[in-house]
């Protein structure tokens, strides 16, 4: 899937269907999407008409200049058709790309849940949801399902592109399975959960389909706005006419303004450069989210993303590497560390824990302590279980039997208190001390001897405290959450330099908070893989479900990370911001842009019919026609300059709303001020050069 991100904006693959779909777009039905641009196509229609009668002989003006103007208006659309085309192009191919996963595939539909059942061969197709199929080693997944039995391996590159096998199994939160993806050992016995036309990879090629793609609401309140300004505009030409022929007849001479010149400069004024680009620039807002490996379900979402006031982050995996490491022995009054790294050791040993094998390597390098003949000492392993909460081993000498346990504090002091002991008070008052330092504390006790506290450490990931502040400068706020006591959520979040922490969460909680910020006027964005995740998905404004998580948690969410990396947020938001970036950028060049276009060509556009005028045309532009025609290229071209920028975007900055308005001012308002009076002299003075005019 992934070839496609290193196509370039203008790869042949891309440029040939956009410069076709340039012309295909010139259907009336589709310019009427469009209402800026739909004012330029029919004045395009218009100044063709005029111009075939000047052809003949009985023109309003020199067939030259009609015919001249009426091509740069066509061009004018066609170049707004090609900037729309290419972006939709774009994700096209990402959508092409996505469609050569799709497969039809025999399955073996079972008549029970059982993988001994009767099977029966049939087409992938025809499968319905609540099907049973059985998937083995080699066999692709015919459809997305939710796997009711078994362990496998799973290659799932043909939908995130990455090489490394994932495991799905029945039960929890790694139950989903999507179709196009290929089994690597063992099998699995699948639920179907989609009908045919609704599965996941489905739905991605629709979604990333930039022709599909509905307006946002902004997009749409900005559209409003340039069909406002159109009109004021398309109403302000409209009484040049009479107010021309008028004044012509009433001074006794001069010339009347001609339909070509009042076509030609309505267009040079209502607001075609964003009005050309707006649609290009959201295609391109998905397209960048795709490249990104995130699927966005609509425009919506992407939008929403820049928006995003508050963050909800999970702390495991996402804030933290997720694996907690032993950093340190903290052995009870009376004990050595060597003893209580012993202890240790001999209980982690059978313990295939990432915490547990780093338990055996810290007691290792401290105390040279290497691991023990496992038989001779009888050892009978303990392991951990939610009810107890704990894990040991069990040493067997002739009658006796050696018992060591390690586990959370609360446990170990249950398990004490059934034989009338209690936790030693500097032992609680260790635990307190490492839990406040964001650790885990795991009590360690031989027989009835409390020996000592491991402290197991949750790394901050590298960096992270940097993005934070980045968003902290953007205004977004950002909440740590975690099951983790309130002590240990507290100084992990200090560390990690997260805004605020919901410790001990519940799903009833993570919606509740959601709730609160909404309620609060803010948007809401989180990450969530489990179906315990689906509730809080489906109110946050924008909800990132991960790929590897359940068919409920992706059906929850209004995108889906196909690299299940809960970090991607923090991307997501940054994508979402450059395209409101984008759009702000370009929306105040345009405006800009034709604000100096007024000044530059008024003047000298009505000399003839107002020779008072002529004291305004700064820009010494050599005659009304010229003036004109400078105008119109110049309208055409720019289109054709800003198709980059609208389509990669404008660079992200960690910048807040107030710096953001006065950079976009600066650059891009006063660029589209200055760039017009250049671009035209430089345009007339070329026209005027080669005779052109």
């Amino acid at each position: 899937m992934n070839h496609q991100h290193q196509l370039s904006l203008f790869s042949k693959q891309l440029l040939m269907p956009a410069i076709a779909g340039a012309f295909r777009k010139l259907n009336p039905k589709t310019q009427l999407k469009n209402p800026v641009m739909f004012v330029v196509y029919a004045g395009s229609i218009l100044t063709t008409a005029l111009a075939v009668q000047a052809l003949t002989g009985e023109g309003e003006a020199p067939a030259g200049f009609i015919l001249a103007t009426c091509l740069w208006l066509w061009f004018t659309v066609l170049f707004a058709n090609f900037a729309e085309a290419l972006a939709e192009g774009r994700s096209k191919a990402q959508a092409e790309s996505l469609r050569s996963a799709k497969q039809d595939v025999r399955a073996r539909k079972l008549n029970t849940a059982a993988r001994n059942a009767t099977q029966i061969l049939v087409n992938g197709s025809s499968l319905r949801k609540g099907d049973i199929v059985l998937v083995e080693a080699g066999d692709v997944i015919p459809a997305d399902g939710d796997v009711i039995e078994g362990v496998a391996s799973v290659d799932e590159s043909a939908i995130t592109g990455e090489s490394a096998p994932v495991i799905r199994e029945s039960g929890g939160d790694f139950s989903a399975v999507t179709g196009g993806t290929r089994v690597l050992s063992d099998w699995l016995i699948i639920r179907i959960s989609v009908n045919p036309g609704e599965a996941f990879l489905d739905r991605m090629i629709a979604m990333v389909e930039g022709a599909k793609r509905q307006k946002t609401p902004n997009e749409i309140a900005l559209t409003i706005l340039l069909v406002a300004l159109t009109l004021v505009f398309l109403m302000a030409t409209a009484t040049l006419f009479p107010f021309s022929a008028f004044s012509t007849e009433a001074a006794g001479g001069g010339s009347t303004v001609t339909i070509t010149v009042l076509v030609a400069l309505l267009v040079c004024l209502i607001p075609t450069t964003i009005g050309g680009l707006l649609s290009a620039i959201g295609v391109a807002g998905m397209s960048r989210m795709m490249q990104a490996n995130v699927i966005a379900t609509s425009g919506r979402a992407v939008e929403a993303a820049g928006d995003v006031d508050v963050l909800l982050l999970d702390k495991t995996g996402t804030i933290t590497l997720g694996n907690r490491q032993a950093a340190a022995f903290y052995a009870a009054p009376g004990i050595s560390e060597a003893q209580l790294a012993d202890a240790a050791q001999l209980s982690s040993l059978a313990d295939e824990t990432p915490e547990g094998r780093s338990i055996v390597v810290l007691a290792k390098q401290r105390f040279a302590l290497r691991e023990r003949d496992m038989e001779k000492l009888q050892a009978e392993f303990i392991p951990f279980t939610a009810q107890t909460r704990m894990s040991g081993v069990d040493l067997h000498s002739g009658n006796t039997v050696r018992r060591i346990r390690k586990g959370s504090a609360d446990a170990i002091r249950r398990y004490l208190n059934e034989s009338g002991q209690a936790l030693p008070p500097a032992i609680s008052e260790t635990v307190d001390q490492i839990a406040r330092q964001g650790s885990t504390p795991l009590v360690v006790i031989d027989d009835q001897t409390v020996m000592g506290v491991i402290e197991l450490k949750d790394i901050v990931k590298g960096g992270i405290r940097e993005r934070f502040a980045e968003l902290r400068r953007m205004g977004i706020k950002t909440i740590m959450i975690t099951g983790d006591n309130r002590l240990t959520a507290a100084a992990i979040a200090a560390e990690a330099g997260v805004d605020d922490f919901l410790a001990e969460a519940t799903p009833e909680d993570k919606l509740r908070l959601i709730r609160q910020h909404q309620a609060e006027g803010k948007l809401v964005a989180m990450t969530g893989d489990g179906t315990n995740d689906a509730p809080a998905l489906a109110q946050a404004d924008v909800a990132v479900a991960m790929n590897s998580g359940t068919q409920a948690a992706k059906e929850a969410g209004n995108m889906v990370d196909l690299d299940s990396n809960p970090t991607k947020l923090i991307e997501i938001v940054e994508i979402g911001k450059q395209m409101l970036m984008t759009r702000g950028a370009l929306t105040t060049f345009s405006i800009a842009n034709d604000v100096a276009k007024y000044f530059a060509i008024i003047p000298a556009a009505f000399a003839s019919t107002y020779p008072q005028l002529n004291a305004l045309n700064l820009m010494h532009l050599s005659s009304p026609a010229s003036a004109m025609m400078s105008a119109v290229i110049f309208n055409a071209l720019i289109i054709i300059f800003l198709i980059p920028l609208a389509l990669q975007g404008v660079r992200y900055r960690a910048l807040g709303a107030a710096v953001l308005l006065r950079r976009n001012l600066l650059i891009y308002g006063l660029g589209g001020l200055v760039v017009p009076f250049i671009g035209i002299k430089l345009i007339d003075i070329v026209l005027t050069v080669f005779g052109l005019i």
